[in-house]
């Protein structure tokens, strides 16, 4: 087996510069992160360029998020005998063709489409890039790795998302989209160049990643960050629309606060990556808790944007416990690695498709732009005590196999 702890040897050619392949892997991410957030971002432009309201507007983020809950086990097991490299190249053109064909969409409906289709391949992405990363380095360094490769997508929230909002604003939303095929481009350029020729595994099946599904384990992992993750989501998919309806903020304002919380993102994967290593359950705990704290901030600092964007950069912070989780399924997923790693950017998406959702019910009952960080900090809360029922369910399987191995 060729699990995600084990050095991959490349099949022909010199070996690759470590820190390249991560570089190459992460351009992805960063790819991924711009499509994913910028689209929350441009919410208020493309609602009022194609006739619909702000909610009914924030079913394009779950539309993507959808694609990526059902492409991701999917593509998972059909791609389980092919190599990573391979994998990765497909993977990614299919995100630059997805993400040009919703520049062109002719109507919403196209665009809810159009994004579901763009979400298809970004689980399976995110899952073999972090395999590939942990493959790369010594077993003790691989939530460092996979936070490299994670880094991506953050980086994309300082970068990316300001630079396709300020795109969006000044060229129409359109070109929002049209950046991020051009970015998936330039990453099946560079994985081509610089990752490694790995062989397939001759033993991977699909019937071997299936075996994941049999874990409760990696389902309590899986069900912590769908519920857990969506109050970010429910935040970040109306938090331009709060400012510029609720803080009195122009136009202008938007990407700086997106830069905000975006370096806050930032922080908080590297620093929990790091803690990850030192205390992987202390520092799964303590980032869900300050999210749920950071959320229930929000409607207080909603009319003063000062407020708002240190509470937007805390939630950011806050954000460090997907790469926690990420690695936390490496440890109970077995020998179905690639379809775990995978399913765990399917409940991240899940959460993308619910705190969008319940955001956008709270609103529309009347309860306000402000009502999104009531809804993130319960689902924030949820996450909370699923992962104590984990943590508590492994506990008590292990105490019941140490007579056995007495």
């Amino acid at each position: 087996m060729l699990s995600p702890a084990s050095p991959i040897a490349p099949a022909s050619g010199p070996a690759r510069h470590i820190g390249l392949v991560l570089f190459a892997l992460a351009m992805g991410g960063f790819a991924i992160g711009t499509a994913e957030f910028a689209a929350m971002s441009l919410i208020p432009y493309f609602a009022s360029d194609l006739g619909v309201d702000a909610p009914t507007a924030g079913h394009v983020i779950s539309a993507y998020a959808l694609g990526v809950v059902v492409g991701a086990p999917i593509l998972a097991i059909l791609g389980a005998r092919q190599s990573r490299r391979t994998l990765l190249i497909g993977l990614m053109a299919w995100f630059a063709v997805a993400n040009a064909i919703s520049a062109l969409a002719p109507g919403y409906g196209w665009l809810l489409v159009f994004r579901f289709l763009s979400g298809v391949p970004h689980g399976a992405y995110f899952g073999v890039a972090a395999l590939v990363a942990a493959g790369l380095v010594p077993h003790n360094r691989r939530t460092q790795a996979v936070s490299r490769v994670m880094a991506g997508l953050t980086v994309a929230t300082v970068v990316g998302v300001p630079a396709a909002n300020l795109l969006g604003q000044w060229f129409g939303w359109r070109a929002g989209f049209a950046i991020v095929a051009g970015l998936a481009l330039v990453t099946v350029a560079l994985v081509w160049a610089l990752a490694p020729h790995d062989r397939p595994d001759p033993d991977a099946s699909p019937l071997r990643e299936l075996g994941a599904l049999k874990r409760r384990q990696v389902w309590l992992t899986l069900a912590t960050g769908a519920i857990g993750f969506g109050g970010i989501f429910a935040l970040f998919t109306y938090i331009a629309s709060t400012m510029l309806e609720v803080t009195g903020a122009t136009p202008a304002q938007v990407p700086v606060v997106l830069l905000i919380i975006g370096i806050g993102m930032n922080i908080g994967n590297l620093g929990g990556a790091w803690a990850a290593d030192k205390a992987m359950l202390p520092t799964g705990f303590g980032l869900m808790l300050w999210t749920a704290l950071a959320l229930a901030a929000f409607p207080f600092a909603a009319g003063n944007l000062v407020a708002l964007s240190v509470v937007g950069f805390l939630v950011g912070i806050g954000s460090g416990f997907g790469v926690v989780l990420q690695t936390r399924l490496m440890d109970v997923a077995g020998d179905a690695q690639t379809l775990a790693a995978s399913l765990h950017h399917s409940a991240f998406n899940v959460a993308n498709a619910l705190g969008p959702w319940l955001g956008g019910l709270a609103i529309a009952a009347g309860y306000g732009w402000t009502s999104v960080g009531w809804v993130g900090a319960a689902l924030a809360l949820g996450g909370i005590a699923i992962f104590a029922i984990a943590v508590a369910d492994q506990r008590l399987t292990q105490r019941r196999r140490q007579p056995l191995l007495a």
